[in-house]
């Protein structure tokens, strides 16, 4: 499939497709939750690494998530100091997310919102989606659209090819990801950005 404006990314994503467009930390294969499977095939991702859950702005977040009134400031203190941003926090799921998007473990959900107003412009016109970054399982993440093309001719992947750097956006490494503990939080990969735990 070739190179795809942003309104036919957006048609096709809204009609349950794969799609990849770029973010602020590597470029994402994303489709709706209910739709997470076809990323997993795909991928050829393992069932036990879950998606991440990626909104255009942070009140959309609150609907995914549960926790008390305590925690749910602790978190929006975490998430409006470095959101939008290379930040995926790990919180508590609530029923509204697609248990596609972790299938080995349906009671948490990664959630982020990117830095890049391309990806918001996108996520706004899609609602919420699942993501990940683009390459098969096992591979390096792919950081140019016009190699996630090649790579995945099957899905419509934006054409940046007009923007800055022929096609490679963001920075090239991935978010930070913290989870919850219930009393604090335990980094599980670290990214670009330093969370003080």
């Amino acid at each position: 499939m070739p190179l795809v404006t942003a309104a036919a990314l957006v048609d096709q994503a809204n009609n349950g497709q794969v799609v990849s467009f770029p973010t602020d930390t590597v470029p994402a294969l994303a489709a709706k939750p209910d739709a997470a499977p076809l990323i997993y095939q795909l991928k050829r991702r393992s069932p036990d690494k879950p998606l991440i859950l990626m909104t255009a702005s942070l009140p959309e977040i609150w609907d995914y998530v549960v926790g008390s009134e305590t925690e749910k400031e602790q978190w929006q203190a975490i998430a409006q100091q470095y959101w939008p941003g290379a930040l995926t926090l790990v919180l508590p799921a609530s029923a509204k997310v697609s248990a596609a998007m972790n299938p080995t473990n349906s009671g948490t959900i990664g959630v982020r919102v990117p830095d890049l107003d391309l990806a918001q412009g996108i996520l706004r016109e899609t609602g919420p989606l699942a993501t990940t970054s683009a390459n098969r399982s096992g591979s390096d993440p792919l950081e140019w659209m016009t190699a996630i093309a090649t790579e995945f001719p099957e899905i419509p992947v934006l054409d940046c090819t007009t923007q800055e750097q022929m096609g490679k956006i963001g920075s090239g490494q991935p978010s930070t990801v913290a989870q919850w503990t219930g009393s604090g939080w335990r980094i599980l990969r670290q990214g670009t950005v330093s969370l003080n735990v």
